[in-house]
């Protein structure tokens, strides 16, 4: 191997480096190869055509069979690098480029990419990797408190285990305005139910007065909607929260508003102030018309979600000012904000956003939605600066999702560790420890029914429908899938992040069929005490919440990794397969491992039964190390 960015031989420090870190890169040969000379070539990001800086290697040493030589390069401030090798040898000038696995090759046209970030970034340091919950709000509990000035054009379920609605009026329209009736004062009533599952951070989707059950089309950011309660609901679910050592994040849809708003009012709802109604409105500015009024940008021609333009100084002041949206709510008792669709904000706007979020308090937290490797992120033609520590301190770990969901139901281990690493590589150290690493969420199918069910392919919502209920056989093939799919994500480094009613058995396709209600009372229990137990594990565990993460062995039928911190030693094996699996582990250290927990069965402490994992506690974590160099063959740094 000549040379692997994974490797700390070759490449030291591992992954992303604070700006001013010095990087050494160390390239290997053998004896035979003719007098080699070498360069390291970097590149700015998005000027390809030229390197930015060239610096050449130097002989460093001989061993066994090759000879090394090393460079070092130190960048200086936060930006995206990408990098690359030149190598002349016996008259010939070849390029190195990145391979699978970050391994170099001459046949490969593709660059190592170099995240460099502000020596000053920093996450909150008591959130790494805490356990989060998603709750969409209307409906996980209705506590039944007596709601104030509700608006009469909502359909209010009178059924609580009913189906929400999925098909359109008689006017073909999907208006989403039938509720359930979960609130704020519910939530808070379950508060000692999420603290058993070692819940530290609840997510709640937009709480905001807005006229859908979703309510990311906000229609006033100063209230709680009048189903959910009123703002002293939220501030005392804080409160409460606060008491259990869990804290509440807010969803900011600060994107778009919707057309039935204050702001926009194209409904006539408010009054006349707003900017559809009343051309000298304070709010006329916020929106980017085409023709007023009839004609205006709206989020993915949705006419009912009008663009707001985040430039716009009197928005930007609404929403990042003293007294703005985000300071208000903080001071509410909110610990942060989820931002919906952060791909679509302005740069300059996220670090405004960070700037009034770090102020109220430097330990609340800024999580985006990106999709994508956030790190290398592209959206509008433009390279998104999210980790180069003046905006999101995390994202929703979607590449992880879909990783894992694949692994378990299809197979695909080498993908599986090729997406782990690759985030690890990329995303800046401060990053992994609250990467939310979900495997349901509001906008993707439930976990059961993504690992068991027929696949949606693109299906429209009747044919969702028609396929949502599982069979006896399906569900419990997806519930025995889920357990080992959570396996994987509650001992990845990161912050998991539990979807509301996942654990309770809970089924559904895409919007509505994955915003079903909580089913109190028809819970699948053994489900509910896998994951109090899985949670409250993760949470007493610090090698769980910061340790490494090293790859052991991936392929069809299992993954094997360790977590390590200093001389603690974790093992995680996963088998997907139907069949009996060996763990690929030395035998000597497994036989005095402390299993810490099981899903399925084993035969002895060397073996797995199919569709089964565990999660052991090797003996001693230097001996376990150096096993691990000796049976796969790593190359430690030293």
């Amino acid at each position: 191997m000549i040379f692997c960015s994974r490797n700390e031989f070759h490449k030291s420090p591992f992954g992303a480096v604070p700006a001013g870190t010095a990087v050494s890169f160390r390239l290997t040969f053998p004896h035979n190869t003719p007098d080699p000379k070498a360069v390291l070539e970097v590149f700015q990001d998005d000027v390809f055509d030229v390197p930015a800086l060239v610096t050449p290697f130097v002989f460093e040493s001989r061993a066994e069979g090759f000879d090394s030589y090393i460079c070092e390069f130190t960048p200086s401030s936060p930006q995206l690098l990408f990098y690359r090798f030149s190598i002349l040898s016996g008259g010939n000038r070849r390029i190195l480029g990145r391979d699978a696995g970050g391994s170099g090759s001459f046949e490969s046209k593709d660059l190592w990419q170099l995240t460099v970030y502000d020596p000053g970034f920093q996450t909150p340091p008591e959130l790494a990797g805490a356990v989060f919950y998603q709750i969409f709000p209307d409906r996980f509990c209705n506590s039944g408190k007596p709601k104030k000035n509700v608006p009469s054009d909502r359909i209010l379920h009178k059924d609580w285990y009913e189906e929400p609605v999925s098909r359109p009026n008689v006017q073909g329209e999907f208006l989403c305005n039938d509720y359930f009736g979960g609130d704020l004062e519910g939530i808070r009533q379950k508060l000692p139910y999420l603290a058993e599952l070692g819940v530290e951070v609840l997510y709640l989707n937009p709480i905001f007065e807005a006229h859908s059950n979703h309510r990311y089309n906000t229609a006033d950011y100063s209230r709680v909607d009048p189903l959910l309660g009123e703002n002293e609901d939220f501030r005392q679910l804080c409160a409460d929260a606060e008491k259990l050592g869990i804290r509440v994040m807010l969803d900011g849809v600060f994107n778009h508003t919707g057309s039935d708003s204050v702001y926009f009012n194209k409904e006539g709802r408010y009054g006349h102030t707003g900017a559809y109604q009343d051309p000298n409105s304070p709010y006329r500015s916020w929106f980017s018309w085409e023709q007023y009024p009839t004609r205006y940008q709206s989020w993915w021609g949705f006419e009912t979600l009008p663009n707001v333009n985040e430039e716009c100084d009197s928005y930007r002041d609404f929403i990042c000012g003293e007294q703005g949206v985000l300071r208000n709510w903080l001071r509410a008792g909110a610990k942060g904000f989820r931002l919906d669709v952060a791909d679509e904000l302005p740069d300059s706007f996220i670090q405004d956003i960070r700037k009034a979020v770090k102020e109220e308090d430097p330990h609340n937290l800024l999580l985006g939605e990106v999709w994508e490797d956030a790190s290398n992120k592209i959206s509008y033609g433009c390279r998104r600066q999210y980790f180069q520590g003046r905006e999101l301190d995390s994202v929703m770990n979607y590449p992880w999702r879909t990783a894992i969901l694949n692994f378990i139901r299809y197979g695909a281990g080498e993908e599986l560790r090729e997406a782990i690493e690759t985030i690890l590589e990329n995303y800046p150290a401060p990053v992994i420890p609250v990467l939310m690493n979900c495997l349901s969420t509001h906008d993707v199918p439930r976990a059961i029914t993504a690992l068991a069910a027929p696949p949606m392919d693109g299906h429209d919502r009747e044919w969702q429908r028609q396929h949502n209920t599982l069979d006896a056989n399906t569900f419990y093939t997806g519930r025995q899938m889920l357990l080992l799919a959570a396996m994987i994500q509650y001992t990845l480094p990161g912050a998991p992040c539990l979807y509301y009613g996942d654990e309770a058995g809970l089924v559904g396709y895409a919007d509505p069929f994955n915003r079903g209600t909580y089913p109190w009372g028809r819970e699948d229990v053994g489900l509910v005490d896998f994951f109090r137990i899985l949670g409250s594990l993760h949470k007493k565990s610090p090698t769980l919440r910061t340790g490494s993460f090293e790859a052991v062995s991936f392929d069809h039928r299992s993954c094997t990794y360790l977590r390590r911190l200093e001389n603690h030693t974790l093992l995680v094996c996963v088998n997907r397969s139907r069949e009996d699996l060996e763990i690929p582990y030395d035998p000597w250290l497994l036989r005095d491992a402390e299993p810490l927990l099981t899903v399925g069965g084993m035969e002895d402490c060397f073996s797995l039964h199919g569709h089964s994992a565990i999660l052991m506690r090797l003996p001693d974590g230097e001996k376990a190390a150096k096993s691990f160099f000796v049976t796969t063959g790593h190359q430690s740094k030293e």
